[in-house]
């Protein structure tokens, strides 16, 4: 099938991009409905590839000179992009208006011991007490990024074969897992230490705790996780106590 049969079969009926349109869009309507995080992403590239598939159809209308279908076309593709816009907006406004009151029950438990996390400001640069610091054992530091509910880390360790180190992280009162779905990958960093010696390594971007809101802290426990290279058991290497506050979305 050369390019011009394929072109031809998908834009000279005038409704097929249309009905891939309706679908695309009504499928990542139910996703983002049902909260499934790991399908938006995909869900809303495939509904702008259908966008686009309008826009070169409505070059195809034209340039065959069938006006009628290609006014109807672009009247649907500034319609859906128009509506993309208005309801992205829309959205935003109403997420910015409603609370997130994840935290608003919690207690910060007194009788354990819990950290603040170190502010690294909007420069992302670890403070010069912790860059030049000296380690003589397995450590682990939580930094407050740009925003709260932002954060990055160092994980400080001796001897260790190639592999990943990732977090997990619980409120402590309930042992409620936070920010499953993209937690582990977000603040995955890999690592590799053949030597005795202890040796730092850093996040270079920040993840994300989506449960609770600004100015409602709560206390988390941060555990460091560690996947092998070669595919063996997973271990977790540290854990501590910080209180933090979620993102606000």
């Amino acid at each position: 099938m050369n390019f011009k049969r394929v072109l031809t079969y998908c834009f000279d009926k005038w409704w097929r991009p249309v009905i891939f349109l309706l679908f695309t869009g009504l499928l990542l309507m139910v996703i983002i409905w049902q909260d499934i995080s790991i399908l938006q992403i995909p869900a809303f590239l495939f509904f702008c590839a259908a966008i686009v598939t309008l826009g070169v159809s409505f070059i195809y209308q034209l340039w065959n000179r069938r006006w009628l279908y290609s006014i109807l076309t672009f009247l649907i593709f500034g319609g859906t992009i128009a509506a993309s816009i208005f309801s992205t907006i829309v959205l935003f406004f109403i997420a910015m208006d409603t609370p997130d009151t994840f935290a608003d029950n919690l207690k910060i438990p007194t009788n354990i011991s819990i950290y603040n996390p170190l502010d690294m400001g909007f420069d992302e640069k670890r403070p010069d007490s912790i860059s030049n610091l000296s380690k003589h054992t397995i450590d682990f530091q939580l930094y407050n990024s740009f925003q709260p509910g932002l954060y990055e880390y160092d994980f400080w360790t001796s001897k260790i074969d190639s592999g990943t180190i990732y977090i997990k992280a619980y409120e402590i009162t309930k042992n409620y897992p936070l920010s499953t779905e993209r937690l582990p990958k977000s603040s995955s960093v890999k690592i590799y230490n053949p030597t005795d010696s202890i040796v730092r390594v850093s996040t270079k971007n920040f993840f994300t705790i989506y449960e609770g809101d600004w100015g409602k802290p709560y206390a988390a426990r941060f555990e460091v996780w560690y996947k092998p290279s070669t595919g063996g058991q997973e271990r977790k290497l540290f854990e501590r106590n910080y209180k933090i506050e979620g993102w606000m979305r």
